[in-house]
């Protein structure tokens, strides 16, 4: 089974997923967590040039590029291996992220960074996908709070950018009804982590 967490930026998806994830190795699943952009060697030298702060000239589409880049061989080395043995795949964050960041708030179009995606993935979607949908304005207060998390060049960019990758989840979310799971992610850390445990048990147990 394929996983997916998507979010805007400080929305708690990692944290939220840490205590389900527990639980189900608990119930005898074999788990691999992983995210993108990164999870393998490569993955991660092109997670660090796409976050890199410094990296204010990048182009919107070379942006997208190198996240389908990165994301194909992190299928091709972690994802796809791990599910051909039985395990379940968590993934912070997928191809939904690069349709709402660049498709949607970076004014790429929806559809075109969906296709140069369906090239990268061979057509490869999640089984399930949590959205844990939240307020810019909490989600970017988290992360001014969050002195251990990482800073990265997305969380500079202004609130109105914010607004419209929230507005493109939401939107793929009706897209896509059967894979999408939103999650009130304002809640506690307890109650969205319930919430989040029970929908990843219903979808196994279908």
């Amino acid at each position: 089974m394929f996983i997916t967490l998507e979010g805007p930026e400080g929305s708690g998806k990692t944290t939220a997923v840490e205590a389900a994830v527990k639980r189900l190795q608990e119930l005898g699943y074999e788990i691999v967590r992983t995210r993108e952009p990164g999870g393998t060697p490569i993955s991660e030298q092109i997670r660090n040039v796409i976050l890199d702060k410094a990296n204010t000239a990048m182009d919107s589409r070379t942006e997208a590029l190198l996240y389908a880049a990165s994301r194909r061989q992190h299928l091709v080395e972690k994802v796809w291996p791990a599910l051909k043995e039985g395990k379940i795949v968590i993934c912070d964050r997928y191809v939904d992220s690069s349709l709402a960041y660049q498709g949607g708030a970076r004014g790429l179009g929806i559809d075109e960074v969906l296709n140069v995606n369906l090239f990268a993935t061979e057509n490869t979607w999640p089984d399930l996908t949590l959205l844990f949908d939240i307020k810019p304005e909490i989600g970017l207060a988290r992360i001014s709070a969050n002195a251990d998390r990482e800073v990265n060049r997305l969380d500079l960019e202004k609130l109105e950018f914010h607004n419209k990758v929230r507005e493109s989840f939401l939107a793929l979310a009706k897209r896509f009804p059967d894979r999408f799971v939103i999650i009130d992610a304002s809640q506690d850390r307890e109650s969205v982590a319930k919430d989040t445990m029970e929908a990843i048990l219903s979808r196994l147990c279908k």
